[in-house]
Parts: structure tokens; sequence; C-alpha cells
């Protein structure tokens, strides 16, 4: 009687699960391949937002960049010509958003956006993809800012920006207190989001997107209208004054999303326009090494997020010589 032979059983050999192999992806903005030297990538990325808000200007960019961008799309001077009227007000509103496009709080939101431009297929549908999820971002920022612009016309006038008390040295005026806890939160929260892409931190969205694939591009759209409850830009606050006299919240609702529109109307087309011309190249350049999608969109939240955190909180809290001292480079 012959018996069956049987191979010799493998011993039991431990598996390390390194941090670049893949693991199940959780939402839009967690891939689930996680790179090696994770505390070097956020060391480099705060790094990185912190030296922006040393060499940032915001006067040339809100002025020279802004206000003349403005004033040649109005034909007028934008700040000191009244609006007059409602018609005159929304396209005011839509001016004023174009003329922020590049405000550092909008460059931030978008840099966070650009891992996601790599598509495939033929051209046309590699400008098409893109709009679904500027399409569900545009959904939460309309939600928000219409919101937002409707209690501005009802109540606006008691709100916290429309006080004109300029800031004094050792102190903050209402506005600047608004502003400081807005984008204070906001960098937080986009510094989470980094940490999230890099598996450092649980993913927020990983329950709700396996049944909503598409509430992380809202949450997004969220966070950028958030920046118009906290914007000191002097356009956006010349409209948002004007909103709130107006004592009308269908008109603030609509000033507001024009607003936003406007503001990323310029981002939107360079978005689609990078998807179109590059987005297979980029495709296949995070194909051959998965982890640098991770990699790159960890890098955009947190330099977004440090940088937004330090300028607004911290830079400010210097300006206002509240804390003794924070570095800027002579032209900012």
């Amino acid at each position: 009687m012959t018996q069956t032979q049987r191979s010799p059983q493998q011993p039991d050999v431990p598996v390390r699960i390194r941090p670049d192999t893949a693991q199940t992806g959780t939402s839009a903005f967690v891939t689930g391949h996680f790179p090696r030297r994770r505390g070097l990538i956020i060391l480099l990325s705060v790094l990185g937002g912190f030296l922006l808000t040393v060499i940032w200007s915001a006067e040339f960019v809100d002025r020279t960049i802004g206000d003349n961008v403005a004033n040649t799309l109005l034909g007028h001077d934008a700040k000191e010509t009244p609006i007059q009227g409602v018609a005159a007000g929304v396209l005011f509103a839509f001016v004023s958003g174009i003329a922020g496009t590049f405000t550092a709080c909008n460059i931030a939101a978008f840099g966070a956006l650009a891992p996601l431009t790599g598509t495939t297929g033929s051209r046309l549908s590699r400008f098409v993809q893109p709009l679904k999820p500027l399409g569900w971002m545009s959904v939460g920022m309309v939600a928000v800012s219409a919101t937002y612009g409707a209690i501005v016309g009802f109540v606006g006038t008691s709100m916290p920006q429309f006080s004109t008390a300029s800031n004094s040295p050792g102190s903050l005026s209402p506005r600047s207190i608004q502003s400081m806890v807005v984008f204070g939160l906001i960098g937080l929260i986009m510094i989470y989001l980094g940490l999230a892409a890099l598996g450092v931190v649980p993913d927020p969205f990983a329950r709700i997107a396996r049944r909503h694939p598409n509430v992380p591009m809202v949450f997004m759209g969220v966070l950028i209208a958030g920046f118009l409850i906290g914007r000191p830009f002097a356009l956006f606050r010349q409209m948002f004054r004007d909103a709130a006299e107006s004592g009308n919240p269908l008109y603030g609702a609509a000033a507001f999303t024009l607003q936003s529109i406007g503001n990323i109307v310029i981002m939107a087309v360079l978005f689609l326009l990078l998807a179109w011309l590059a987005g297979s190249r980029l495709q296949r350049w995070f194909s051959a090494r998965p982890t640098r999608l991770a990699t790159l969109t960890a890098v955009a939240f947190i330099v977004a997020g440090a940088f937004t955190f330090l300028y607004w909180d911290v830079r400010i809290l210097a300006r206002r010589e509240i804390i003794p001292w924070y570095p800027t480079a002579p032209w900012s």
C-alpha cells in the first residue's frame, strides 16, 4: 500500500508591510500607497509653507495684481467708484472674484487639487473627466457661499467683517479675529488631509466615501468657499459691505456665489488645460510608482495648510506686535 507523499510544509514567515506597499484606497485624497520617509516629507512640506509666509507679499498680490485686474475689467477705479444697484453689484462680485484669483488661499486650494489632473483616454475624455471633480467641488462651494451671502444680506451690518475699526499695535480688530479663526481652522484641516494622504492619521472620509465617493470633493468646495468668511481682500470687503447694507438676502446670496465662481474660473481653466495637455503623461508617471500621487497630494495639502495657518495666525500676531517677531522678506 503506497502512501501519498506530501510536500514538506513551508515554515510560516512573518510578513512586514512596507510603507510603500498598496493598501486599500479609501477616498479621493487617500490612494492607499504610502511613501517611505514620511517624516522627511512632512518636515520639508511644513518648511516650504513657512518659507512662503516669509516671502509672500499680500500688498503686491492684492493691489498690484488684484486692483489692476478689477480696474481693467470694470473700466473704472473699482475701489473709488460706488456700487450702484443690483446689476452693478453682481458684476462687481464676479469681477472681484476674478481679481482675487491669485490670492494665497485660492492658489493653496488648487495646488492641493493638482494631482487629480492625471487622466487617460482621448484628448476629449482627458478634458471631460476633470469636469466631474470640479463640478462636485462647485456644489460645496456654492452651497456655502450662497448661504453665507444670504446671512450677510440679512444681518451683515453687525458682523465682524463689517467693522471698519483699524488694527492698532497690541490689539486685533473684530475682522482680524474672524480671519484668524477661519483661516487657522482651514489651515489645520489641510494639514490633517495631507497627513491622511501619507497614512499617518486616519482618512476622515474613509467610511462615507465608500457610499458617496464625491463627498471629499464637495468638502474641498466647502473649504474654498470658507475663504470668503475670513477674507480681508479689499475688493471683497467692498462687496461684503454693499451686500450687508442692502438688507437683501437674495442679493447677498447671488453676489457671494458669483464671487466664488469668479474666484475659481481662471484656476479651473488652468486645471482643465493641464489635464488635457499632460493628463495621460501624468497618469503614466503616477502608475509607474503609485506612491508619487500620495506624495504630491500630501505635499500640496501640508504646504498649503502650513502656509495658511502660519500666515494668518502667527504672522498676523507679529504684525500686530502681540508676539515679538516673525521673519519676513523686505518686500513683504
